[in-house]
């Protein structure tokens, strides 16, 4: 009784952890599901490596003129460093990553390659897709919003194409337009250079826009080393020759892009500087006019020595005068430019003042915005909220130009009058020259500043020209794009090693899902964590009722010998020998537990007897094929009837004997309280060694706890899968409250497998059990 108590304290504080032993004995026993699982599992994954479309991914990289970051491209201190500077044109790696990564570049890649057209050629279990196929299908007139769409496509005749499609299902010819649902009107022409290789393709068509986003999707431009000015741009692709094409167009757009901007610099500062130079070349045409005319009126043919040194000492005023009115007249007319060209939000020239770089460095800013608004517009309206912003920022740009122009353009004003101040004044030493020469000394000077300014504007622009003839990209491409030789997806390894992944867990989900799911007993493990109450009894699965009387020596027999000697531990004296079985509900094997017990102790030559009480459904009458008419309910009822009347004897065993329970009665709680039955008990007791009452279960009636008096120990039954888990608790309770005396548990019907052993594996002791493995099957087969 210790030793029973003991180790189901024990298995009962165990039972909260993992049993690693106990899974693996469930693994085990399932080995042939899991082994099939793995195996579909693993043939899935090669089906879906050899059938799946593989991708390749496609790489290129450019390097990018980065004036942050190093000379680049052009290097430092040469022509073309200092020509981009005049143009405005700088850069920066990231800036021109996110350029490459702009939706307006590949819409432009997709409409030039026709992307949103893609090929196929029929196969057995999938389509393969084409870069060159034997026609090509152009879109004349798509419709406003084109639904993807899949067009099959079969060569039946020599110079015609049958074409089906949801809604469409017609012959064309080649170079006829006809028109396909939800797409618009379309025409197939033949590729001379590509025969068919059978009579089955498809097409599909899908917008540009759907194009554009799937292709972007697969792009990556990304900055891989801060440190140097490269770009790196991957492209994951099914078909490598045509994701090469489509990288390397990308990049062809981006360089094409960029000239682009470089020469719109350009232009808008060649025609701002052809502009001054008619209007200067107009004044200085009259002013030569006027010189020649005042001269020829005047008969000036030489000056006089007083003339002579009048002009070598106002020499460097006029000269110094010339630079200042110069820079005068080119921020003016920049100014006046700024206020016609102020809503058109146009670039402006950069670099007409070389010598203050905050004003170049003004201007280049306020380009950039502009370029960059006029790039974003391309796909939004005025009232985006990142136009409004940049419309902001090229205000506040425009705000600091003008502030800048009237700043430099007061001092120079200023300059101007303090040299006007000094000629005054030179002048006026020489007060005997005539009034005839100092005339002409003024159209001489107005000449000299005209001169000065025409001369500048043609060197600016002829600067400006050879600039825009040796435009280059800021980048240049020193990877071109190139796939690899095999594809990275999808990778056979990973997909094998998640089959097998797979197929290992998903028949332990299911064991997992059906374990969580299932209400029944099914382990030890359930009832010692439901209660404290002792196991001292597995019976294993039998289909027999009698089992032991076929076989006594069987390990179903040795089980009831165990429960047996562990009932012993129960009984404290030979006055106690009334054992009591019930259980949670009907067809936990009561009766069945009940016969092969009482069996087993009469052939320890002890004189038992089976009280059959559950009176309600009463069942061992009939697993011993016994008639039944006469019993305990008649001897309650008859008091003329003797204990002799109602005892019979079986014929399994010359020591077993029974007490039916006779006829169904109406009341059966109030016959099993009355006092007939308390002396019935007292004088069956005087008879046998052992009275074993199959009682109701406890669980639907209490006729049990009626009979719990009478009885010195009381079996509880608990089948495996079939006694609800929840139904334990009553046990628990009988337990706890000590309702029963000398509660202990029997589980009956044990399944003999690996996963829910319970410890006693008994086998056929002392004979020569024959071996069922599958080899000793396979050699007995032979």
């Amino acid at each position: 009784m210790k030793n029973i108590n003991s180790e189901d304290k024990t298995a009962h504080e165990n039972s909260d952890g993992l049993d690693v032993k106990q899974l693996l004995l469930r693994l085990l026993d399932n080995w042939y599901w899991i082994a099939l699982s793995v195996f579909l599992c693993l043939a899935l994954s090669y089906l879906y490596g050899k059938y799946k479309t593989p991708y390749y991914k496609i790489s290129a990289r450019v390097l990018v003129n980065d004036e942050k970051k190093g000379s680049g491209l052009s290097g430092g201190g040469d022509i073309l460093g200092d020509i981009g500077g005049l143009l405005g044109t700088k850069s920066t790696v990231d800036n021109e990553a996110e350029i490459l990564k702009t939706r307006h570049l590949m819409e432009e890649v997709v409409k030039d390659m026709n992307l949103n057209v893609t090929y196929y050629r029929k196969g057995a279990i999938k389509n393969v897709e084409l870069y060159e196929s034997p026609y090509q299908v152009k879109v004349l007139a798509p419709l406003d919003t084109i639904k993807a769409t899949e067009v099959q496509v079969s060569f039946v005749e020599k110079g015609k194409v049958s074409v089906t499609a949801d809604g469409l299902d017609t012959l064309v010819a080649f170079n006829h337009s006809f028109r396909i649902p939800d797409v618009g009107m379309v025409q197939i022409v033949e590729n001379a250079a590509i025969s068919p290789a059978n009579e089955n393709y498809s097409f599909s068509i899908m917008s540009v826009d759907a194009r554009v986003i799937d292709l972007m999707s697969a792009l990556t431009v990304e900055v891989k080393n801060k440190q140097v000015t490269i770009i790196d741009l991957t492209m994951n692709h099914a078909v490598p020759k045509k994701g090469e094409d489509v990288l390397g167009k990308l990049i062809e757009k981006y360089v094409q892009a960029n000239l682009k901007d470089k020469n719109e610099v350009a232009d808008s500062t060649v025609k701002f500087i052809q502009n001054r130079l008619v209007h200067i070349s107009g004044e200085l045409g009259g002013l030569e006019g006027n010189i020649q005319n005042f001269k020829q009126k005047n008969n000036l043919a030489d000056m006089s020595e007083q003339s002579k040194l009048l002009v070598q000492t106002t020499g460097q005023y006029v000269n110094d005068l010339g630079k200042i009115e110069t820079q005068i007249s080119v921020l003016s007319s920049l100014q006046n430019y700024l206020k016609d060209e102020g809503k058109n939000k146009k670039v402006l020239p950069s670099s007409l003042i070389p010598t203050d770089m905050v004003f170049n460095g003004v201007v280049e800013k306020y380009n950039a915005l502009t370029l960059e608004r006029a790039r974003r517009m391309i796909g939004v309206t005025e009232s985006n909220p990142t136009i409004q912003l940049m419309d902001k920022e090229i205000s506040s740009a425009r705000a600091d130009i003008e502030t800048n122009i009237a700043s430099t353009l007061n001092g120079f004003v200023i300059t101007r009058n303090r040299i006007n101040e000094q000629m005054k004044k030179a002048e006026g030493q020489v007060r005997n020259v005539p009034q005839m020469e100092r005339n002409y000394l003024n159209l001489a000077r107005q000449q000299q500043i005209k001169q000065e300014l025409y001369i500048f504007l043609m060197q600016k622009s002829e600067e400006t020209a050879i600039s825009k003839t040796a435009n280059i990209a800021n980048s240049r491409t020193i990877d071109p794009a190139k796939s690899e030789i095999k594809p990275f997806s999808p990778k056979k390894a990973y997909v094998y090693l998640f089959g097998l992944i797979a197929g290992l867990a998903i028949p332990m989900a299911l064991m997992y899902i059906k374990d969580l799911l299932n209400d029944k007993v099914q382990l030890k493990e359930d009832v010692t964590k439901a209660t404290k109450a002792p196991i001292i009894g597995e019976i294993s699965h039998q289909d027999e009722s009698m089992a032991i009387a076929n076989s006594s020596r069987s390990a179903i027999s040795e089980q009831f010998r165990a429960l047996r000697t562990n009932l012993s531990f129960f009984f404290k004296n030979k006055n106690e020998k009334v054992i009591l079985l019930t259980s949670s509900m009907s067809g936990e094997g009561k009766s069945f537990v009940a016969i092969n017990l009482g069996h087993i102790l009469a052939l320890a030559n002890k004189k038992v007897l089976l009280m059959e009480l559950d009176l309600r459904k009463p069942g061992l009458s009939t697993k011993l094929k016994l008639p039944g008419t006469v019993g305990f309910t008649n001897y309650i009822a008859n008091t003329a009837l003797k204990i002799e009347d109602i005892i019979m004897p079986l014929k399994i065993q010359e020591n077993l004997f029974m007490v039916s329970s006779g006829p169904i009665p109406p009341n059966p709680a109030e016959l099993l309280l009355s006092e007939r039955t308390q002396s019935l008990m007292e004088e069956l007791k005087q008879k046998f060694d052992y009275i074993i009452i199959d009682a109701p279960p406890i669980g639907i009636v209490t006729d049990a706890q009626l009979m719990a008096s009478y009885a010195d120990v009381c079996i509880y039954v608990v089948r495996q899968n079939y006694t609800l888990k929840q139904q334990l608790s009553i046990l628990d309770e009988l337990q706890k409250s000590q309702k029963m005396k000398g509660l202990s548990v029997v589980i009956n019907d044990i399944q003999a497998t690996k996963g829910y052993g319970y410890g006693y594996t008994y086998g056929d002791y002392g004979t020569s059990p024959q071996k069922t493995g599958f080899f000793n099957k396979l050699f007995k087969s032979k």
